[in-house]
């Protein structure tokens, strides 16, 4: 393989990136806590979307447990966003792990 084909694979390469990260940005995951009292939705590359917290915890007396949901259900969103963006990377590289990608 001579340097001028590499390149070009490269270039390939580079606009299929940029392409698999423009699509994560229109895929949604929702992460949850509480038994789904807590819901927030995320884009592929991370982006709160939208928090949904039902009434029925909503009480003056116990924000740490709402606090400690929201968080919760926000990791959960980020970490499926995470594997989101693992698995639409190794359909790109072909199941390689190539450093720097994610």
């Amino acid at each position: 393989m001579n340097m001028g084909d590499l390149i070009k694979q490269a270039q390939q390469l580079q606009e299929k990136l940029a392409t698999v990260q423009n699509d994560l940005g229109s895929q949604q995951v929702t992460g949850s806590a509480g038994a789904g009292m807590v819901t927030a939705t995320l884009n592929g590359k991370g982006e709160l979307l939208s928090l949904v917290i039902e009434k029925a915890i909503v009480q003056p007396e116990n924000t740490q447990m709402l606090q400690d949901l929201v968080v919760a259900a926000v990791n959960d969103g980020l970490n499926k966003a995470k594997e989101l963006g693992k698995t639409e990377m190794a359909r790109l590289t072909g199941g390689l792990n190539i450093p720097g990608l994610m």
